[in-house]
């Protein structure tokens, strides 16, 4: 017998996202979750090295249009999570690759988004924490200057393996922050990586620092919801989600 039914849209009826997650990525998804409750929100996995140095990042470059290839044609927007990636790759560059297996999707990065957000909280001088070694934290800092901030105070975990990263407690990444905002007035700080755990520690950071306080998969789930013209307020932790 064959069986009738109705279609109300899929699950992704009210809007779907792409997110292209590294495959040594263990927080970016479970961080993004919650933000985008109501919508759909479709992974695709990107190889890359255990070890996170500007070679093996830059060789994430050439995988980039398979791998956003594989995401479902329904997505409007697509986030790369990987700060330190866009930052080697360039984030016109990713966006291009994303964009010639996705034509016509809006496509943004940690990097992208957490500029974005402090344009839109009047951020100039940050304090920036980071889990990476040296080169990389180096080249990092060299965008967020270039995109006229000032780097206010700055400390390192200073690790070279993903998923050591991924293992940074709450606790620790909660006292860089503290460390650095004591270094030198900021207008907010920022934690980069998206397998640097810091969702759950914001507001507690925000109430210790008195600044607004930005994590990469913070930036990043917000600002993908903001190129979808989708109201954020409420949707996650800390200031940038206390405004529309």
């Amino acid at each position: 017998m064959k069986l009738d039914f109705e279609s109300d849209g899929a699950a992704c009826a009210a809007g779907a996202f792409g997110l292209i997650v590294l495959q040594t990525d263990l927080t970016i998804e479970p961080e993004l979750r919650g933000m985008f409750d109501g919508f759909g929100l479709y992974h695709a996995r990107i190889p890359n090295a255990p070890e996170v140095t500007e070679e093996t990042l830059a060789a994430m470059e050439a995988a980039l249009p398979m791998t956003a290839a594989l995401l479902p044609p329904e997505v409007s927007v697509v986030g790369y999570g990987c700060t330190s990636g866009a930052t080697v790759i360039g984030a016109d560059r990713v966006a291009d690759l994303v964009r010639g297996a996705c034509p016509g999707v809006a496509v943004t990065n940690p990097l992208s988004a957490v500029l974005a957000a402090c344009t839109h909280l009047g951020v100039k001088r940050l304090g920036f924490v980071t889990p990476y070694v040296a080169a990389v934290s180096a080249a990092m800092r060299g965008r967020l200057e270039e995109a006229g901030l000032e780097i206010a105070g700055y400390g390192s975990f200073e690790q070279g393996e993903d998923r050591v990263v991924a293992g940074i407690s709450e606790g620790s990444t909660l006292a860089a922050m503290e460390r650095v905002a004591e270094m030198a007035p900021c207008d907010a700080v920022f934690a980069s990586c998206t397998n640097l755990r810091g969702l759950g520690i914001v507001e507690r950071a925000e109430a210790a620092t008195g600044v607004p306080v930005l994590t990469s998969n913070l930036a990043l789930g917000w600002h993908m919801l903001r190129l979808a013209g989708v109201k954020t307020a409420g949707r996650g932790p800390g200031r940038l989600f206390g405004e529309c």
